[in-house]
């Protein structure tokens, strides 16, 4: 079962991926759409690991 849930969460991922890259080159509007939610989904990504690495350390 997790394999299968990895499975879905890499090909969501991958699509993603490639409507960013086709909207760069002036694809359709839903590929716009779906891009910036992928945008989106990467920089609230980043932002926690960016806290939690922040977070932790006590130097």
């Amino acid at each position: 079962m997790a394999v299968l849930l990895l499975c879905g969460v890499v090909a969501l991922a991958l699509g993603g991926c490639g409507c960013v890259v086709w909207a760069a080159r002036g694809g359709p509007r839903w590929a716009r759409i779906v891009a910036a939610g992928t945008l989106a989904a990467a920089e609230l990504v980043g932002r926690s690991g960016r806290t939690r690495a922040g977070g932790d350390s006590d130097d």
